[in-house]
């Protein structure tokens, strides 16, 4: 069974910037995806693009994709194609590679994908050390994740967050 490390805290806090710091250090023995915000000129969110550790990129939410039969959350529409086409994609090679799998995040968006779904859980099931991002609210499949025994949370706080890169990755215990 693998061990899988959450982090959460309010929008903000400093998730992301851990999960790419971690990364950054893991360098090719990590795969997988962090989120990363679409901002317009004036300095306005329109959307969210995936971006995974092989660097490919993919806009999964945008204002401009809010149509009908379309999944959304709040003012976004959300691109299950770029969802499945390049996130789970870098699950699934992550996990195939014995790599540290990195998932940011597990929110709202993501989980309009049953194939997210799917992969999140194979990898949580699997041998593999799991770093991931989650939403601080309830969601009945987010809240069976959180009581999973090989799933660890921890929240980061204004207090905590300078030291967080450091903690997961003493957590993570591979060789610098």
């Amino acid at each position: 069974m693998g061990r899988t490390l959450l982090l959460t805290g309010r929008p903000g806090i400093g998730k992301t910037t851990v999960i790419r710091e971690v990364a950054d250090r893991l360098r090719d023995r990590a795969g997988g995806f962090y989120t990363e915000e679409i901002r317009d000129q004036r300095g306005r969110r329109r959307g969210f693009r995936l971006v995974t550790l092989g660097g490919d990129e993919a806009v999964m939410a945008h204002t401009d994709l809010r149509r009908e039969g379309r999944p959304a959350v709040g003012r976004y529409g959300v691109d299950l194609a770029a969802i499945d086409g390049v996130g789970v994609a870098a699950l699934r090679r992550a996990v195939a590679a014995d790599l540290v799998v990195i998932v940011d995040e597990v929110g709202k968006m993501e989980l309009f994908s049953e194939a997210f779904r799917r992969s999140v859980r194979q990898a949580v099931e699997g041998s593999n050390p799991v770093l991931g991002t989650v939403m601080r609210g309830t969601h009945p499949w987010v809240d069976e994740l959180r009581r999973r025994p090989e799933v660890e949370v921890l929240v980061i706080t204004g207090e905590n967050r300078d030291g967080m890169a450091d903690r997961v990755w003493r957590w993570i215990g591979v060789d610098a």
